[in-house]
């Protein structure tokens, strides 16, 4: 008999947990609150600027039971939960935020949206990537959209996005933490110039926090 990896993952009571901490949001919409962070192995996206890229091989970080990281969320004062990556998408997640909202806790999460995303969010920040467009069915569902810019032919890629979101969607352009001082310029013009965008920073990285 073959195991697949929901039977590794026991359907999402188990996920192959890389990290989790409590610190204050360093970008987006949500820029500056706290909140618990859950960082999941796990990517096939292939970023070649991620700032994770210890996080790709899920085969690194063993299953941990969902209700061992639920209790270590509840104990933080924000009751708030950003699930993150890796690609969280790849996992079942219903059984995550069903247990984090037993406990009150507000549910978040990063993506790409390469993946159908499962689970109950309250906010949900779509962050896509050219090489791995996410699926039409997350669209509808972002809060927020997170386009990361490295050029100044990023923004074209960005606006293909911002079609597709719905009206109420929050719209952010972020410089690519390596390419921000050449960037920046650019960036600042475009957003005078198209007001619907706003500009997010990598904070934590300036308040040198995780």
């Amino acid at each position: 008999m073959t195991t697949t990896t929901d039977d590794i993952l026991e359907g999402g009571r188990k996920l192959p947990l890389m990290e989790e901490f409590y610190t204050l949001q360093g970008e987006g919409f949500h820029m500056g609150k706290a909140a618990y962070f859950i960082r999941v192995g796990g990517c096939d996206v292939g970023c070649s600027w991620c700032d994770s890229k210890e996080s790709w091989n899920a085969r690194l970080f063993p299953p941990v039971p969902v209700e061992q990281v639920v209790e270590n969320a509840a104990a933080c004062p924000a009751m708030t939960v950003v699930v993150t990556g890796g690609e969280p998408s790849m996992y079942p997640m219903d059984y995550l935020t069903g247990k984090l909202h037993q406990q009150g806790i507000k549910t978040m999460v990063e993506t790409s949206g390469a993946y159908p995303l499962t689970g109950q969010w309250d906010w949900i920040c779509l962050s896509p990537k050219k090489y791995s467009p996410p699926v039409k069915s997350i669209y509808e569902r972002a809060n927020e959209l997170k386009v990361i810019v490295q050029h100044a032919g990023d923004l074209e890629w960005a606006e293909r996005n911002a079609d597709l979101v719905s009206e109420k969607c929050q719209l952010f352009l972020q410089p690519e933490w390596s390419k921000s001082e050449q960037i920046m310029e650019t960036l600042t013009q475009y957003v005078m110039q198209h007001p619907k965008w706003r500009i997010s920073l990598q904070s934590h990285k300036y308040m040198r926090i995780p």
